[in-house]
């Protein structure tokens, strides 16, 4: 038998998916967490979305790029700028919800990661999958180890 997620995750997940194309935007145009949630928010679909969650994401990647940059620099195998928007994208929001998202367990944050890896694959390339996949073992460290046990 099948589980369906119920519509707290669904809407969690179209966040996610609408992040990730927002973030992909904000990569190519520079517009501002502002200027992508007031455009997004007027998209068709938007009100199945969990809107707090998109807005955090949005905010929060792209105010803490630097140091998100600097950490997945640190964890993948080739440097932050010869990933392509998508690809960035993608893990930017994996590590953002295993570094701000204690709440979520780190097996929920990796199994919405290969759906995104694979819409990735579609736009960027095979190796987003390949990249996501080195990523979170060595991410899920210091608040997250107890979780590894559950």
């Amino acid at each position: 038998m099948s589980r369906r997620p119920d519509r707290a995750g669904r809407a969690r997940s179209l966040s996610r998916k609408l992040a990730m194309q927002a973030l992909y935007q904000w990569q190519l145009t520079g517009q501002t967490a502002a200027e992508l949630r007031n455009q997004y928010a007027g998209e068709e679909g938007f009100g199945d979305a969990d809107a707090d969650y998109f807005r955090e994401l949005i905010g929060g990647i792209t105010d803490g790029a630097p140091t998100l940059d600097a950490e997945l620099g640190s964890l993948i195998d080739r440097p932050v700028a010869q990933l392509d928007p998508v690809e960035r994208a993608v893990l930017l929001i994996g590590l953002y919800e295993l570094a701000h998202h204690l709440d979520v367990p780190y097996r929920v944050v990796i199994t919405r990661t290969p759906p995104r890896a694979s819409l990735a694959s579609m736009f960027a390339g095979s190796r987003a999958n390949l990249t996501t996949v080195k990523l979170t073992p060595d991410r899920r460290d210091a608040p997250r180890a107890a979780q590894a046990f559950a």
